[in-house]
């Protein structure tokens, strides 16, 4: 069995705790006794057939009837999956949704199902490379369905192909795909990574209209999202949700596939990642250093190749289909079984090892905006009850934080970094200010609709990710990063962490409580 979860007291024997720098690592001896690390479960282990537990859920749903007894020959099937977004770092293949979109073709080839769609839920991501849709659907699907044109990827700026369904009792108008809107049945497939996922977030945003994104999107639903893994205490759950009543009344019957995974995220020989510090083996230690060593005087992009390169060894660990709502329960259960950590007591100062990834940047570039994204937007948020760092607390990243933007993804952010956040960090403002010119830019929409750029409010979102850790924390700092972009995005930088903890002791006082979350593996933190 897996060991579960714990938290560690720092004491004078306790080693140096790793730390994510980017495309880089460090070790960082924290403070003894008043100190504490809070480390995941080891990974749980992977279903011993999941192409049967696949068939078994497609023929056994939660509250719908087995899925070969809704298709018909004559009927509009569209098949819709979570983009590139999803896994991180993308698993190794057959991906979950691969296995699961199969399995559907399968039946509905029985059935005499001819009219078949497949969309990529991209919201207002970019669009998926074609290497990518190969790596999560296989050749199979993709070569049957993309030379045909009936294998694409939702497009948010196309009003000829978008529908409105209904609205609210708040106003929230729900504008979806046409094709999602007028089928006799969607199939969703979905890869559960996190609770923030799933449910009706899968289609209410993964084939939405920028209009019907803005409504949750926005610094007031996301200051008061408390917190984004906890769908009960987030506003955004909340008008999501509320859309999804709409989308249940009066849009398609959805049949909703949801599956988990274990956190088994690093293969060898980057596994010493998820090990637990005083139990690396001589090997972990000479591994740990030859890498560090090599990624210290590897170029940035060599790093970031490697990294991104990586396909984790994930295995599914569980498999729910029917109706939405049924199945999402079901599947939050599996989650935070796996994620949840029992936690005392909230700390002064937060500390996270920011990584070279986040949902916003496969292939890509961790430009400054996302190292805010990820760590007061993800990491911060990765609790249930109340916060780790108490409100006036500290949080303190470490993460090199270039001012490196990718140009074929991330336009509109280069113009953000340098346009929006040289006159404001305060996401009201901005979004009153600035959201509307990004939004309605004719060239952003341009790239994100012919491209691979994410849409020209992208950067925004990012930033309104963050908006419950900014508004949180008494101070932000970040070690190692570039003080001109740590300074522009309202931060405080700083070269080590000693240093860091000394400018920390202004807010805090001179002998604070540290908590430190240690990734790469995910979890929750449920605090006391």
């Amino acid at each position: 069995m897996p060991r579960p979860g714990f938290v560690l007291d720092v004491d004078r024997s306790t080693p140096p705790m790793l730390f994510w720098h980017g495309e880089k690592f460090s070790l960082e001896r924290l403070p003894a006794d008043r100190s504490r690390v809070i480390y995941p479960a080891e990974a749980f282990p992977g279903l011993e057939d999941p192409q049967s537990a696949i068939s078994d859920a497609l023929e056994n749903p939660l509250d719908m009837e087995p899925l070969r007894a809704l298709l018909h020959a004559d009927m509009k099937l569209t098949i819709c999956f979570d983009d590139a977004s999803l896994s991180l770092p993308k698993m190794r293949r057959p991906d979950s949704r691969q296995r699961i979109i199969e399995a559907v073709l399968d039946l509905a080839a029985e059935a005499g199902v001819d009219d078949v769609h497949i969309i990529a839920a991209l919201g207002l991501h970019r669009r998926m490379h074609d290497y990518e849709l190969r790596h999560v659907l296989g050749d199979r699907i993709f070569d049957a369905f993309a030379p045909n044109g009936t294998l694409y990827q939702h497009d948010a700026e196309d009003p000829e192909n978008l529908a409105v369904l209904g609205e609210t009792d708040h106003g929230e108008v729900l504008e979806i795909n046409r094709r999602v809107a007028e089928s006799d049945l969607v199939v969703y497939a979905n890869v559960n990574q996190v609770a923030m996922d799933g449910g009706w977030k899968s289609l209410v945003t993964g084939v939405a209209s920028y209009r019907c994104l803005s409504y949750h999107h926005n610094p007031e639903s996301l200051q008061n999202t408390r917190s984004l893994m906890d769908r009960h205490h987030s506003a955004l759950h909340h008008s999501i949700w509320r859309l999804g009543k709409v989308l249940r009344d009066s849009g398609p019957k959805v049949f909703q596939i949801e599956s988990t995974i274990n956190t088994d995220a690093f293969p060898s020989p980057f596994d010493f990642l998820s090990k637990r510090e005083w139990e690396w083996t001589a090997r972990d230690r000479m591994t740990y250093l030859a890498t560090a060593k090599t990624l210290d005087r590897m170029p940035r992009r060599a790093a970031r190749k490697i990294f991104h390169g990586i396909e984790a060894p994930y295995a599914m660990t569980s498999v729910y289909a029917g109706f939405t709502e049924s199945v999402h329960e079901r599947t939050l259960e599996d989650v935070y079984r796996q994620h949840i950590v029992e936690v005392e007591g909230q700390t002064d100062i937060l500390t996270l090892g920011v990584p070279f990834i986040s949902p916003y940047n496969p292939e890509s570039i961790m430009n400054p905006i996302l190292v805010m994204c990820m760590g007061l937007g993800y990491m911060f948020n990765m609790y249930r009850n109340k916060p780790l760092v108490r409100e006036g607390g500290v949080i303190i990243m470490t993460h090199p934080t270039y001012r490196d933007f990718h140009p074929v993804h991330h336009p509109s952010y280069i113009d953000f970094f340098d346009e929006v956040l040289a006159d404001t960090t305060d996401p009201a403002v901005m979004s009153e200010k600035w959201e509307k010119r990004y939004a309605e830019d004719e060239w952003y929409r341009h790239l994100y609709r012919t491209g691979n750029a994410y849409h020209g409010v992208h950067p925004f979102y990012a930033w309104y990710w963050g908006a419950h850790g900014q508004q949180w924390a008494g101070k932000v700092i970040i070690v190692g990063g570039d003080p001109t972009a740590v300074r522009r995005m309202g931060f405080t930088p700083a070269s080590t962490m000693d240093d860091a903890l000394e400018l920390a002791g202004d807010v805090v006082g001179r002998s604070p409580s540290i908590t430190h979350l240690h990734v790469p593996s995910v979890l929750v933190a449920n605090v006391k």
